[in-house]
C-alpha cells in the first residue's frame, strides 16, 4: 500500500485476482481507446465521469483500475481509495503491459 492509499499490481498479480473472482476492474480511458481494446473482464468508467459515479460503486468490494500506461489509473485508485474505498489497485503500465505479456484483449 502506497501514502495515496491504493497499492501498484503486475499483470501477473491482475490475472492471479481475476481467475480467483470478486474483482471490480475498471477501466478508465477515454470511449476511443476503448474501442481500440479492452481487458475482456474490464468495465469503462471514463475518468472523468469518476467522481459522479464513484457513490453507486462498492466501497469494500477488490477495486483495480486500468488505463493505457497506469498514470490515469493510479489518479482514480488515489481517488477512490480517499474516498473510503479500502481495498484498491492500480495496474502498472495499463493495458500496454498487459497486451505485451500476452494476455487476451477484448473488444
Amino acid at each position: 500500500m502506497n501514502m495515496n492509499g491504493f497499492r501498484n499490481i503486475t499483470v501477473a498479480e491482475l490475472q492471479e485476482m481475476i481467475e480467483q473472482g470478486g474483482l471490480c476492474l475498471i477501466d478508465v480511458r477515454t470511449d476511443a481507446e476503448i474501442l481500440r481494446g479492452k481487458i475482456p473482464q474490464g468495465d469503462p468508467l471514463p475518468l472523468h465521469l469518476l467522481p459522479l459515479r464513484l457513490g453507486g460503486m462498492d466501497k469494500n468490494s477488490t477495486t483495480v483500475f486500468y488505463c493505457q500506461t497506469g498514470g490515469r489509473s493510479a489518479q482514480a485508485a488515489a481517488f477512490a481509495a480517499a474516498n473510503g474505498f479500502t481495498d484498491v489497485y492500480n495496474l502498472q503500465g495499463g493495458i500496454v503491459a498487459w497486451a505485451q505479456a500476452g494476455f487476451a484483449i477484448g473488444s
